[in-house]
Order: C-alpha cells, then sequence, then structure tokens
C-alpha cells in the first residue's frame, strides 16, 4: 500500500499508493504534522509500478476491479478502499505499511489503515466461551441486548486509582456502579467508574456496551486474562496463554521497614504481567522472584527502583525447575479427627498421570455431583490446585500433572470441607510419589543472527552449552541457527557470543517446555 522514500538514516516518507501522494513529517512537531504533496518526476515511474502490482494484488479477490483494469478505467480510491477491506476481513490479503516508529513517521496512515481495513467487533464470528455450570462451549455473539460479558486484558497501577483494569466487553452492558462477577475467581466485585482511555488522557463514562474497550476501577481481584460478567450466565472467555517463569532472584529490602512496601510492590507487578510471579522460601525465608529471562527481571527489578522507590538488593539469577509424574497412580487417602468435640472425617480417591508436555495441570472430577455437597467437591479441587503449586519432592511447582477425582467417601455427619481438603492435600502428595516423580528444567528456543563469516563459532558455543541445533536458515546478509538449549546453561550466553562474533552476533532466547532434568539435582 505504500512505498518508502529513501532509505535507513535518509529516510524521508512514503508514497501512498492508493491516492498516489507523498507523505512527509514535520521533525520539529515529532511527526505529529503530516505534509502531502504530488509524486516528484524521478520517482513517478517506481510508484506506477507498485500501484500495478497493488491493483493486481486487489484485482485477485475483485470482479469488479477487475472489469476496470480490462476495460482500461481508472480504478477509483474508494472502491479499491472497499475491495482491500472486504478481503482483510475474508482473510485473502494482508495489508502492508512502512514508517520509522522511532521518529513517528508513518503512525498517522497507520491508524487510519487500522479503522479503514480491519473489522469492527461486529463483523468477525462470535467469540466461543465455555459455560461454567453446563460444562460446554458457547458462542458469544456480539449484541448489546446480550449478557454482560467482557475480558481483562490488562491491568496498570495508577498511584492515585489503585488498579485500571483495561476490559474488552464482547457482549451486553455494564454501567458505572454495577456489580460484576468474576467467573474464573468466583467473586462479586463492583465497578466504582468507568473511563476511556486517549493514550494518557481519560474521559468519565456512564456505561460500556458490547465492542467497546474501557477500563474499570474498583476491582481488586481482577487479575489478566481473567472473565467479567454476569452470575446467572457464568461464561469463561478464552483464557491468555501465559508462557512459565524460567529464571528466579532472590530480593530483600535494604531495611526492614521496606519489606512491607516491597511485597506491595512485588503483588501491584505480579497483577501487571502474569509471567512475573512472587513468592516467600519457605526455609529461608527469602523473598524469590521469578521472570521470562535476566532482562525481563532486570526491567521489573528497575521499575521497583525508580517507579516505585523500593530499595532492595537482589541475588544472582537460578532456573526455576518443575516437577511431574512419569507414570499412573492411584491412591485413596482417609483423614478422620477430632477437633473441637466435633468429629471431622473424609475419605477421597485421587489418581494421578503425565500429561502431554506443556498441556498445563489439570483437575477433574469424575464422582457423580449428587454424591455430595458441592462445597465438598470445590475442597477438593481447591485442595489439589494449592498443591501444584507446592511441588513433590523438591518443593518446585508441578507441570503437566493431571489429577483424577475417582471416588469419596463422605458421611452427612462428620464429613466437612476441612476434612476433605486435609484429605486431599495428603492423598495428592502419596499419589504422585507411587507416580514415579521426575524434575523437570526449562528448555529454551534459541534463534541467533550471525554474519556468515561467524556461524560456525556460534553453532559452537550453542552446541558447548548442551544445545542442539534443530534448522540453519540462510538469508541475504546474515544467517539465522535454530537451536534449543537448557535455560540453566544459558547464563552470560550474550556475552560469550558477542566475543567469538566480533559483537555482530545477536540472539533470541524464549520459553519452549519444560523436559527431565538428567542427574537430578545433584549438580545445584
Amino acid at each position: 500500500m505504500q512505498i518508502p522514500v529513501g532509505e535507513g538514516s535518509d529516510f524521508e516518507g512514503v508514497i501512498d499508493l492508493i491516492d498516489m501522494k507523498e507523505i512527509r513529517w514535520d521533525a520539529e512537531t515529532d511527526g505529529e504534522k503530516m505534509f502531502v504533496s504530488e509524486i516528484a518526476a524521478s520517482r513517478r515511474e517506481a510508484a506506477l509500478d507498485w500501484r500495478e502490482k497493488l491493483l493486481d494484488a486487489v484485482s485477485s479477490s475483485s470482479d469488479e476491479i477487475t472489469e476496470l483494469i480490462l476495460g482500461g478505467e481508472e480504478v477509483p480510491s474508494a472502491l479499491i478502499r472497499r475491495e482491500l477491506r472486504r478481503a482483510v476481513i475474508a482473510r485473502e490479503l494482508i495489508p502492508f505499511l512502512c514508517g520509522a516508529s522511532r521518529r513517528n513517521q508513518g503512525i498517522q496512515p497507520l491508524i487510519d489503515a487500522i479503522v479503514d481495513y480491519l473489522p469492527a467487533p461486529d463483523e468477525v464470528p462470535p467469540a466461543v466461551g465455555f459455560h461454567t455450570k453446563k460444562e460446554e462451549e458457547i458462542d458469544v455473539p456480539c449484541r448489546t441486548d446480550g449478557v454482560p460479558l467482557g475480558l481483562v486484558f490488562k491491568i496498570q497501577y495508577d498511584r492515585e486509582a489503585g488498579a485500571l483494569c483495561y476490559v474488552r466487553m464482547y457482549s451486553g452492558k455494564i454501567k458505572t456502579g454495577d456489580q460484576v462477577f468474576n467467573v474464573g475467581k468466583k467473586k462479586r466485585e463492583r465497578v466504582n467508574r468507568i473511563l476511556r482511555m486517549h493514550s494518557n488522557k481519560s474521559e468519565p463514562m456512564d456505561s460500556v456496551e458490547a465492542g467497546d474497550i474501557a477500563v474499570f476501577i474498583g476491582l481488586k481481584l481482577a487479575q489478566t486474562g481473567d472473565t467479567v460478567g454476569s452470575e446467572g450466565m457464568p461464561i469463561l472467555l478464552e483464557k491468555m496463554h501465559f508462557p512459565e517463569p524460567v529464571i528466579s532472584v532472590s530480593i530483600e529490602p535494604k531495611t526492614m521497614s521496606e519489606r512491607d512496601k516491597l511485597k506491595d510492590t512485588l503483588e501491584i507487578l505480579a497483577r501487571e504481567d502474569p509471567t512475573f510471579t512472587s513468592r516467600e522460601d519457605a526455609e529461608t525465608g527469602q523473598l524469590i522472584i521469578s521472570g521470562m529471562g535476566e532482562l525481563h527481571i532486570d526491567v521489573l527489578v528497575t521499575r521497583m527502583i525508580d517507579d516505585f522507590k523500593v530499595q532492595a538488593r537482589v541475588g544472582n539469577p537460578q532456573v526455576t525447575y518443575r516437577e511431574s509424574v512419569t507414570a499412573t497412580a492411584e491412591h485413596t487417602e482417609t483423614f478422620s479427627r477430632n477437633l473441637g468435640g466435633k468429629e471431622n472425617t473424609a475419605g477421597v480417591t485421587l489418581r494421578v498421570e503425565q500429561l502431554p508436555r506443556g498441556s498445563g495441570n489439570q483437575y477433574r472430577n469424575a464422582v457423580k455431583k449428587g454424591a455430595a455437597p458441592e462445597e465438598i467437591f470445590d475442597a477438593v479441587e481447591q485442595a489439589v490446585t494449592n498443591a501444584f503449586g507446592s511441588g513433590i519432592q523438591y518443593g518446585y511447582p508441578c507441570a503437566d500433572v493431571g489429577v483424577t477425582l475417582t471416588a469419596i467417601d463422605y458421611s452427612e455427619l462428620t464429613s466437612t470441607p476441612f476434612a476433605f481438603t486435609s484429605a486431599a492435600a495428603t492423598g495428592f502428595d502419596e499419589a504422585c510419589r507411587k507416580a514415579s516423580p521426575e524434575l523437570l528444567e526449562p528448555v529454551m528456543n534459541v534463534d541467533i543472527l550471525c554474519p556468515k563469516d561467524f556461524v560456525g563459532d556460534a553453532m559452537s558455543q550453542i552446541t558447548q552449552r548442551g544445545g542442539l541445533i534443530s534448522s540453519l536458515e540462510s538469508k541475504p546478509s546474515i544467517e539465522v541457527v535454530h537451536a534449543q538449549a537448557p535455560m540453566a546453561k544459558m547464563f552470560g550466553f550474550s556475552t560469550s557470543l558477542r566475543s567469538v562474533t566480533q559483537g555482530r552476533a545477536s540472539f533470541g532466547m524464549t520459553f519452549s517446555h519444560f523436559e527431565v532434568k538428567k542427574g537430578g539435582l545433584g549438580g545445584f
């Protein structure tokens, strides 16, 4: 849709291939002012050539434009935009624009293109939700008269207002002062205020409806990925997938008076960023924070110190391991204890099994609903969910463990939720120990971008660290090495890579999966 005028440091602007105009931006106003002019004679031939390619691409999915081209007639700009929008919504074409975001060049046409070509909320297929009571998937059409339903997709902390919950409304309408139901957490919360955000400005709103994006103020429990809606129609919208944190460091306040402030700050950051977690080590009493990599942790620590003014010391990074089972086992656990003169009894049978790598932990109830009150089943589920976080042998969180409640022993006279919580927690530990538990370590996808002259040295660096090279991709001026390597061996890799490639190579690293660590914790 555009071609650049100049490139690199000589980049001046773009040529719009639909309106056939040159667009430039004023550096003094930081790109706010935009100047439109006729195409220079020296660039007109190239622009006509690229416009022909644009028309060729759009006409492949538009008979109307094809007829005009074959008839030798001029194709109106409005028709190109209309047909482009139809093709983009049908996922037949992807519009391509250019600019330089660092200098705010190309921003206005990009935002116009979002409005012109991307679908409105009511022009896409209905969202798919999961009805928690019926336990089935259900379509959620974008209708203002539907059941209120929204997804919290971002949380930002504001010193004055507290947590700003960014919500996209998928259905229905929510007004200021309404009570909403957090479907995942099964809790009610009140929306004190609703704001429409405009970059760094906001305006108050009385209500939001399907298709809107707004900020809710007053939700104290909501986290990124939560669904808010109606208690009568508890529908969970598709959850966002957040990768597991793979690096942990210890953090401690410089003075004891800072400890509470540090804990509050960690809580705020964890609500904003679900890939960041914090916990207190039961044995050492240290605060441990975990994230996706060394840079991620550095950024968060800098925010704590600069934005939240918390004085803290940070330890050396350590790899975050996981625990899992490698077999299937079943265990029956009974609980009987006299507390305060009242007998508490419970009996549960749990089956644990290994799930495919990357599928996460799963809990399933295979007992008929009428066998016990709902609060008993909730107590067992809560106990197992909490046990996933406390590990099996070493205290690391569990990964890819499937737990099924196959039977319960319930007595109306003596059974209590407390007894079932205790029985389920102990039963989970015993069943996992029978199922051959193993320690898992995080394995990362590593992509190294390197000049051809140094590709051998770069590959040598990754193989020395226990990495496996999966493929080598050749591009015009660079080689891309795709590999996988254990996270524990990747500390300091950037320094080693730069030293053997004269600083000309770079790499990116993302979490791939957990796999069984060879030799347990012997070399830890």
